[in-house]
């Protein structure tokens, strides 16, 4: 059990998760946070308004997006230097997590100031939360690619593990599309919407999936891709055929792969038994 202690220390930096739709999805926390602190840095200080606004926060909000990070690093460096505390905003969600952020902390850390993240709300931990998966081990790509080559480079080298990414309304059934090119129908989870009113979780293949929303889709996207359960399969025989290429004997190459992989040996050499009598 973890000791829970609301005594917390003092901090120069906060990275403060917000709603991802639900405006009441924020910690009590983070509401105290953006409160104290003297300045709050944001993606678009317009929707960061409609937060601090709900949540009568008066704090300074100053705009921080990828267009601006290298000029604004010194400002805030400036700004930590005089006393101030500053956090760190996106949208919505977790900042840092396909969000700017990463400039100004990999400066803060260099300079010696000290920087926290509250826990809070992030598309992807929610996502995962409520879809069944067999193990723990994903692949987070954040925004998939854009070019059909790059969709099936990326689903093909992770096609062992469940692949996570974000994708836009406006392209996720031509991406599904590109997928099943490399990957056939696979089954896949798609959310879309999490924790608005029309919030969505679709199962099923992506015939299945595109079938659904054929009439078109609407909302922030995020999408699963299930492993390819047949692929360590097609790996161990593709192992196994280039060391019988080389000469080498059933028994010699369930030892070297069984070694080398972590694998059973048994099961290995079993399975060199078989490709053999084909």
């Amino acid at each position: 059990m973890y000791n829970l202690d609301i005594m917390t220390r003092d901090f120069d930096f906060y990275i403060v998760p917000t709603p991802i739709g639900n405006i009441a999805d924020i910690t009590l926390r983070a509401i105290d946070v953006l409160k104290s602190v003297d300045i709050i840095a944001c993606e678009d200080t317009r929707t960061t308004q409609k937060i601090l606004n709900h949540y009568n926060i008066t704090t300074k909000s100053i705009s921080y997006h990828k267009y601006n990070e290298r000029e604004r690093v010194n400002f805030f460096l400036s700004e930590l230097r005089s006393g101030k505390k500053i956090a760190l905003v996106s949208d919505a969600g977790t900042p840092m997590i396909c969000d700017p952020g990463n400039i100004i902390v990999e400066e803060l850390i260099k300079n010696g100031f000290s920087v926290t993240s509250l826990p809070g709300a992030c598309a992807v931990t929610t996502f995962l939360s409520q879809i069944p998966r067999s193990g723990e081990e994903f692949t987070f790509i954040g925004f998939i690619p854009r070019t059909d080559e790059q969709i099936k480079n990326i689903v093909t080298k992770n096609s062992e593990k469940n692949i996570i990414f974000y994708d836009s309304p406006e392209r996720i059934l031509k991406t599904l599309k590109i997928i099943s090119t490399v990957r056939g129908d696979a089954n896949i989870a798609l959310g879309r919407e999490l924790s608005k009113l029309f919030e969505e979780v679709k199962f099923g293949t992506i015939s299945n999936v595109l079938e659904h929303y054929k009439a078109g889709i609407k909302g922030e996207i995020v999408c699963m891709v299930y492993a390819d359960e047949n692929t360590q399969d097609n790996d161990l025989d593709s192992k196994i055929k280039a060391l019988k290429s080389k000469g080498f004997r059933d028994k010699d190459i369930s030892v070297i792969l069984s070694t080398l992989f972590n694998l059973n040996k048994n099961s290995v050499y079993k399975r060199s038994l078989e490709i053999s009598d084909r």
